[in-house]
C-alpha cells in the first residue's frame, strides 16, 4: 500500500518542486526580489510604511486579502491566456503582476505583526511555512535544485564563450542593458545598506 501511494504521489511532488523552483528562484529571486528592493527604496514607499503601522488591523488585513486574491487571479488568469495560445498578454499580465505581488509582500512585512494578530491568519501562515519546509525536505527538490545550479553554472560558461568570439560593438544592446541591470542593482544594494 505504502509503494502505490508513493507512486501516486510522486508526480504531484515533482510538479509541486518544479513550480516552486520556477517561482523562487526565476521570477522571485530574479525579478520580485529586485523590483521589491526598489520599491522599498522609494520615499513615498518610506512614508507610507509609518502610514501603514498606525493602520487598524481590519483595514490592513482587508488592502493585504484584496491585493492578494488579485495577484494570484492575476496569476491564474496569466496562466490560462498562456495555456490557450495567447502568449503576449498572458507574459504581459504576468509581467504586471509582479510589481503588485512585490508591493502585497512589502505590505505583509510592515505590517506582519498585525496581520498575525489574527489567528486564523497566523495558523494559516504557520501551515503555509512548514509545508514550505517539508517541500524544501524532499529528496525531488534537492536533487532538483542541485540540477537548476548545474545548470545556470552551464549557461553562464557558454555564455562567456559567446562573448570571447563576439565584437563588442555588435552587442553593444546586451551590454547596454548589463550595465543598466547592474547601475540598477548596485543603487538598490546602496539604498539597502543606508
Amino acid at each position: 500500500m505504502k509503494k502505490l501511494l508513493y507512486k501516486i504521489t510522486l508526480p504531484i511532488q515533482y510538479l509541486l518542486v518544479f513550480l516552486f523552483i520556477v517561482f523562487e528562484e526565476f521570477i522571485w529571486e530574479g525579478i520580485a526580489v529586485p523590483v521589491g528592493e526598489y520599491l522599498r527604496s522609494l520615499r513615498l514607499l518610506q512614508a507610507l510604511e509609518r502610514a501603514v503601522r498606525r493602520m487598524n488591523r481590519y483595514l490592513i488585513l482587508v488592502l493585504f486579502v484584496l491585493l492578494f486574491g488579485g495577484v494570484e487571479l492575476a496569476g491564474v488568469t496569466a496562466g490560462v491566456l498562456i495555456v490557450q495560445g495567447m502568449l503576449l498578454p498572458g507574459f504581459l499580465l504576468y509581467g504586471l503582476k509582479i510589481p503588485i505581488a512585490a508591493f502585497t509582500f512589502w505590505l505583509f512585512g510592515v505590517s506582519r505583526e498585525q496581520l498575525l494578530s489574527f489567528a486564523w491568519f497566523a495558523w494559516a501562515y504557520e501551515k503555509i511555512l512548514a509545508f514550505l519546509a517539508w517541500l524544501k525536505s524532499r529528496a525531488i527538490y534537492r536533487k532538483s535544485m542541485a540540477a537548476v545550479h548545474r545548470l545556470k553554472a552551464d549557461l553562464r560558461r557558454i555564455w562567456q564563450k559567446v562573448k570571447a568570439f563576439l565584437p563588442a560593438g555588435e552587442i553593444g544592446l546586451l551590454y547596454r542593458l548589463k550595465a543598466l541591470y547592474c547601475k540598477v542593482r548596485n543603487e538598490l544594494r546602496r539604498n539597502k545598506i543606508q
